[in-house]
């Protein structure tokens, strides 16, 4: 183990050549301990309940795999003086569950709350549960075919790059410093603003002269995060959204209803007495729904071939069996447990009260779940994490089992709950089954014992499905979903999807328009996507992202040299990534303060809307100078 950075073959190996990973199959060391498990346990939680906050305000999540390793590596590696690089990778195995868990959750159970309906945390424990450790069962047939025979030609990214940074961790490198100091930044930061109440987190202001018109900031250092993380062009596609949102439709329909003498549908109100607020309420976010649907469904469309090929390529290789004896590095858990693990958890969906799906439900699971993990764990082999469509396989589902249901004699609020519940198990599942993929990679090219981290992954849903029921129900009563504090922008989308095939009753022109804008930047050759989310969400999110995208993009643009480029891009996202968990954690902790009835607040933000500008664009210097100025490997080396 002599070798620095990946070892040789890991992008692939001539025929006839076999694969030797950094810890070859004939060497043992710690791996599955109860040190990872701990500590992949904290981590699952910390993450998942960060990820949560983060995806219901702003309807996407960030990966947990290389803040969890850079982590671990500290604490296991530096701290303790152990020296196992499996241990470390099993602790990211553990961690990165509890991300992929709660973008399934959250994508979809707040729609729940939405139809006012109380789910316990147990209902929701069992659904991700279900749906998260079928998500591991349903791509272990696939493990040996996609990872091991596809070596080469499925890169698997982030799967790579995670492989990249733990090896790295073994040569002294260390970004650990870098999220616990935006950690710790974007913690005190909303405890400051939120529990305190020192100064807004939003300002606005209304554009003078321009009815309806306005424009505003979450002054908020997980979205400065989110939107370095994203890059420039994602960042721009949704503030286009916002600004056609903010500064087009909402005007124009604050224009056309300033005469009107009543109420138009869906609002109980004068549009001329709505305010720009008002009119996005009741307006813009089926306009917005709209095209966050029409976006999902584009983008499942045009990854349709990759996902028919994907599928028929995985099934050639299903149950793919090593030849001679099996190695350590090439044992999955028994394919006995595995098969009999399905039937009981299918089984017991059906007949489950607690688990409301009902037999159809269950045998819809089955059917959805096998074919979207499968297409999920070769996609993100294929075009990486960020390109997985799980929204748009999530709103497939809730189509046809929507349409199913419904000929099938299921009807009012209970047969959209059972609906609902087998698109939250696919979601679950699809995404589970994506990150399993990333991590099993990143295994293969390390040299981890398969069977462990299937293992590490089921425990890790495990004890994320315990918490993330918990934490929704504790976010709803704080800020309830659907506000513009937590707009649950994904499970709102599938609330009206399925109450628009269940009941017919959506204004289906806004719908339309919303549909009609996505097509047009379909057209335009502009991914509809990120765009629709701009639309959907209050301009007020788009623009920090956008801050955050222009810091990124200026490094790209100074910074030549890809080395140092790459360096410093790692170091922004390990600061992003603790100033997103830290202000999601705070989050967690003020939903917890608020819940009680616990008033923190210090006075009606005394240092007003001018203080909370000039906090932020502190914290912009923050992460300007550890993306500038702070001395990485390649600057040391000069």
């Amino acid at each position: 183990m002599a070798q620095k950075g990946l070892p040789k073959g890991a992008t692939g190996v001539n025929v006839g050549e076999k694969f030797t990973p950094y810890v070859p199959s004939n060497k043992v060391m710690p791996e599955f301990t109860a040190l990872s498990i701990v500590l992949g346990i904290l981590l699952s939680v910390v993450f998942g309940a960060a990820n949560a906050y983060l995806g219901l305000k702003v309807g996407m999540t960030v990966s947990a795999s290389i803040p969890a390793a850079v982590i671990s590596m500290t604490i296991v590696r530096v701290i303790l003086k152990r020296k196992s690089i499996l241990e470390n990778n099993m602790v990211q195995t553990i961690a990165s569950a509890g991300e992929s868990l709660a973008a399934g959750a959250i994508f979809t159970l707040p729609a729940l709350f939405l139809w006012g309906e109380t789910p316990s945390a147990l209902t929701m424990t069992l659904i991700t549960l279900a749906g998260g450790v079928l998500g591991v069962l349903f791509m272990i047939p696939i493990r040996r075919y996609l990872i091991v025979q596809e070596h080469g030609k499925l890169p698997y990214p982030e799967g790579t790059a995670c492989a990249e940074v733990l090896l790295a961790g073994e040569e002294g490198g260390s970004g650990a410093g870098l999220i616990f100091a935006g950690g710790g930044l974007g913690l005190i930061y909303k405890f400051l603003g939120d529990g305190l109440k020192l100064f807004p987190t939003e300002i606005e202001t209304e554009i003078s002269g321009f009815n309806g018109a306005a424009i505003g900031m979450d002054v908020l250092p997980a979205l400065l995060g989110v939107g370095f993380i994203i890059g420039p062009k994602i960042s721009a596609y949704m503030l286009a959204g916002a600004i056609l949102a903010w500064l087009g439709f909402i005007p124009m329909i604050a224009f056309i209803g300033s005469d009107l003498a009543s109420a138009v549908f869906p609002a109980a109100d004068l549009i001329k007495d709505l305010g720009y607020w008002g009119i996005w309420s009741n307006y813009i976010r089926y306009i917005g729904a709209g095209a966050v649907a029409a976006g999902g469904i584009i983008s499942m469309v045009k990854s349709l071939p990759v996902m028919i090929t994907s599928f028929r390529d995985a099934m050639k290789g299903f149950g793919s069996k090593a030849s001679g004896e099996v190695e350590r590095t090439d044992t999955d858990l028994k394919g006995k447990f595995v098969t009999i693990a399905i039937i009981v958890i299918i089984v017991l969906m059906g007949v489950l009260p607690v688990i409301p799906v009902g037999i159809m439900g269950a045998i819809l699971v089955a059917i959805f779940g096998f074919l979207f993990v499968t297409v999920s764990s070769r996609i993100v082999g294929l075009l990486g994490s960020s390109s997985n469509p799980v929204s748009g396989m999530t709103i497939a589902t809730l189509l046809f089992t929507t349409i199913i249901m419904k000929a099938t004699g299921a009807s009012g609020k209970p047969g959209m709950v059972a609906v609902l519940c087998v698109g939250a198990v696919i979601c679950t599942a699809a995404a589970i089954a994506g990150d399993a993929s990333q991590d099993l990679k990143t295994g293969y090219l390390i040299g981890a014992t398969p069977w462990k981290q299937q293992l590490g992954e089921i425990v890790g849903v495990a004890a994320s499905a315990v918490a993330i029921g918990f934490i929704m129900i504790l976010l709803n009563n704080a800020y309830t979903f659907g506000s513009k504090e937590l707009g649950a922008p994904q499970a709102t989308l599938m609330k009206l999807v399925i109450e628009g095939i269940m009941d017919g009753n959506l204004p289906w022109n806004l719908v339309f328009i919303g549909v009609s804008s996505s097509i047009v930047f379909e057209v335009l050759g502009i991914s509809s996507l990120p765009v629709a989310i701009g639309i959907y969400l209050p301009i007020h999110l788009s623009t920090p992202i956008m801050v955050g995208g222009l810091v990124k993009g200026a490094l790209d643009l100074f910074v030549k040299n890809s080395e140092e480029n790459k360096a410093r891009t790692e170091n922004g996202i390990l600061y992003s990534s603790g100033l997103i968990a830290g202000e999601g954690l705070m989050g967690i902790i003020l939903a917890g303060f608020a819940a009680a009835n616990v008033d923190l607040a210090l006075g009606e933000y005394p240092l007003g809307q001018l203080g909370a500008l000039i906090l932020f664009i502190l914290v912009i210097l923050s992460l300007i100078y550890y993306v500038f100025f702070k001395k990485t490997e390649e600057t040391v080396k000069k």
